[in-house]
C-alpha cells in the first residue's frame, strides 16, 4: 500500500466574537471534521509542523478555531504563517471569517448579559471596534467570508454545510426500537408509530408465548387487512423523512414502534421496517425494549374490542 500524499485539509475558523464561531465549529464537527478550538498559537505551530501520518486511516479534515481571545493572538503574524503553509504541499489551507454588524453584536451581548472579551469593564461597542481593527488583516485574507448579521443559528448551520459539504463525515445514527405502551413511551424517540390497531397475537393460545421474531406471529399479524397498506405507508414516510433529517445535519434519529405489551406486533414491524430501510441504503440498529417481559393479560387491550371486531 502506498503512502498517502494528498495534502491535509486545514480550515482556520475565526472572526468577530459573538458572530457564531462555536456554532460553525459544532457544525463542522457534526459533518465529520476534526475540531480544535482556541489552541494557543505556540501549540498550533507544533501541530502544523507535524506531518500527516503515512498510512493513517483517519483522514478527517481539520478545523481550528482562533480569535482575539486565543493566547498569543497576532493577526498579521498568523496571516504570514498561513501564507508559508500554502507554499508547502503538506496542507490545503483556507480561512473562514465570521463577521457581523456591530449593532447586532451589541444586541447579542446585551441579550446574553455577557461582557465583550476585549471590554470587560467597558461598553460592548468599545470591544467590538477594537476587535474589528485587530482582525482586519485576517478578514482580508479570508477565503470564506460569512456575515451572520441576519442569520439564525440554524441559518448559519445551513451556510456551513453548503460551503463545506460532508464528504467523509459521520453518518446519521439511525435506531429502530420496539416497545410496549403499557410500560411507557421510550425516551428520546423522534418518531413513534402506534400499532395497536393491528390484530393482537396475544389472544391466540399458540402464539401468546411466542414473539414477533417468530414466523407464525408475523404471518398472523400480516393477515390483518390493514397491515400492508398501513405499514407500507409508514415505510414510505420514513424513506421521505430520513434523508431530510440527514440533510439537516441531525446526528441521531430514533424510530419507535409500539404495541400494548411490546412483544408481538411492535417487534415484528420493527424488524420488517428495519429491513426495508437497509434495502434503501440506511444502517439502522434494532432494539426490542420489552421483548423479554412476560405476557400479561391485564395490560393487553380486551379481546373483542372495537379493533378486534373490525379485523375479524
Amino acid at each position: 500500500m502506498s503512502d498517502r500524499t494528498d495534502p491535509e485539509r486545514l480550515l482556520l475558523v475565526t472572526g468577530m466574537s459573538g458572530a457564531g464561531k462555536s456554532t460553525a465549529l459544532d457544525t463542522l464537527e457534526d459533518i465529520g471534521w476534526e475540531v480544535v478550538d482556541n489552541l494557543p498559537l505556540t501549540l498550533l505551530d507544533r501541530l502544523l509542523d507535524t506531518p500527516p501520518q503515512a498510512g493513517s486511516r483517519d483522514h478527517r479534515p481539520l478545523a481550528i478555531g482562533i480569535d482575539s481571545r486565543t493566547r498569543g493572538f497576532d493577526a498579521d503574524a498568523l496571516v504570514k504563517r498561513l501564507a508559508k503553509l500554502r507554499q508547502r504541499a503538506m496542507f490545503d489551507v483556507s480561512v473562514l471569517f465570521l463577521d457581523c454588524a456591530g449593532a447586532e453584536l451589541e444586541r447579542r451581548y446585551d441579550e446574553t448579559r455577557r461582557p465583550h472579551p476585549l471590554a470587560l469593564d467597558r461598553p460592548a461597542s468599545d470591544g467590538i471596534a477594537e476587535e474589528r481593527e485587530l482582525l482586519a488583516s485576517l478578514r482580508q485574507a479570508a477565503d470564506h467570508l460569512v456575515d451572520t448579521t441576519d442569520l439564525s443559528r440554524a441559518g448559519l448551520q445551513h451556510e456551513i454545510r453548503a460551503r463545506f459539504p460532508q464528504e467523509h463525515g459521520r453518518e446519521m445514527v439511525l435506531s429502530v426500537i420496539s416497545f410496549g405502551f403499557s410500560r411507557g413511551l421510550p425516551r428520546n424517540a423522534d418518531l413513534v408509530f402506534d400499532l395497536r390497531f393491528l390484530r393482537n397475537p396475544h389472544w391466540d393460545r399458540v402464539l401468546k408465548p411466542m414473539t414477533g421474531l417468530d414466523q407464525p406471529v408475523g404471518d398472523y399479524i400480516a393477515e390483518d387487512p390493514a397491515y400492508e397498506p398501513a405499514i407500507g405507508q409508514m415505510e414510505q414516510l420514513l424513506l421521505t423523512l430520513l434523508p431530510r433529517y440527514e440533510a439537516e445535519g441531525k446526528a441521531y434519529v430514533t424510530v419507535a414502534f409500539g404495541c400494548t405489551g411490546g412483544r408481538h406486533r411492535s417487534v415484528h414491524v420493527a424488524e420488517r421496517v428495519a429491513g426495508r430501510l437497509r434495502g434503501a441504503g440506511f444502517s439502522p440498529t434494532v432494539a426490542h425494549r420489552d421483548l423479554a417481559s412476560l405476557p400479561r393479560d391485564a395490560v393487553e387491550e380486551p379481546k373483542g374490542s372495537l379493533k378486534d371486531n373490525m379485523t375479524k
